[in-house]
C-alpha cells in the first residue's frame, strides 16, 4: 500500500542496480527498490530470472511524490541512463531479463509513456528505433536483500565501477537541478 498522494512507477532498463542507483538520488523519489516482473513464474529467483526461462524482467520499481517529480519526468530520466534501441540488451547484459519495458501502473502513465516514446522517437535522439515496450504492470516480485541497494553497499565491485558509476555520473550531469541534496 502507498501513501495518499504518492506514485508507483516499475520500469525496465537493463540491470536493476544501474536503474536503482540513479534513481535513488532523484528529487521527489522516496523508495526504489528491485524486483522481477512481466514473466511467468510465480516469485521467480535471480538464477531463475538470469536463466531466460522465466519470461521476467529486471525492474526497478520506485515510489514517488508526483508534487516534486512528475511520470514525464522518470521517463526523462529513465530514457537518458539506457539504451532504449536494443533489444534484449543492455551493455554486454543480454536476454529479455534485460528488456527496456515501461510497466504502466494506470491509463495515465500509459499514455504518458507512449508520448514520451513518440516525442523521443520523432526528435530521433537515437540511431536506431526506440523498442521499449509499454506492458500494463503484473506482478512485482522484489528481489533478494543482497540486490537492494547494491550499487551503493558496494561501490569498489568491477561491475559497479565499470558500468553503473558512468550511468550516475551521466544522469548527475544531465540533472543536476533534479538531485536530492
Amino acid at each position: 500500500m502507498i501513501d495518499a498522494g504518492k506514485e508507483v512507477a516499475t520500469l525496465a532498463g537493463g540491470c536493476f542496480w544501474c536503474l536503482e542507483a540513479v534513481f535513488d538520488d532523484l528529487k521527489g523519489v522516496d523508495s526504489v527498490e528491485s524486483g522481477y516482473m512481466g514473466g511467468r513464474t510465480a516469485n521467480p529467483s535471480y538464477e531463475e530470472v538470469c536463466s531466460g526461462e522465466t519470461g521476467h524482467a529486471e525492474v526497478t520499481q520506485l515510489t514517488f511524490d508526483p508534487k516534486q517529480v512528475s511520470f514525464r519526468e522518470i521517463l526523462e530520466v529513465f530514457f537518458v541512463i539506457h539504451d532504449p534501441t536494443t533489444l534484449n540488451r543492455q551493455g554486454n547484459d543480454v536476454g529479455t531479463q534485460y528488456r527496456s519495458a515501461i510497466f504502466y501502473h494506470s491509463p495515465e502513465q500509459k499514455a504518458a509513456a507512449e508520448k514520451a516514446i513518440a516525442d523521443f522517437t520523432a526528435q530521433k535522439l537515437w540511431d536506431g528505433p526506440i523498442v521499449t515496450q509499454v506492458e500494463p504492470f503484473t506482478a512485482f516480485y522484489p528481489a533478494e536483500q543482497y540486490h537492494q541497494d547494491y550499487f551503493n553497499r558496494n561501490p569498489d565491485q568491477g561491475y559497479c565501477q565499470l558500468v553503473i558509476a558512468p550511468k550516475v555520473a551521466k544522469f548527475r550531469k544531465h540533472f543536476l537541478s533534479k538531485l536530492k541534496s
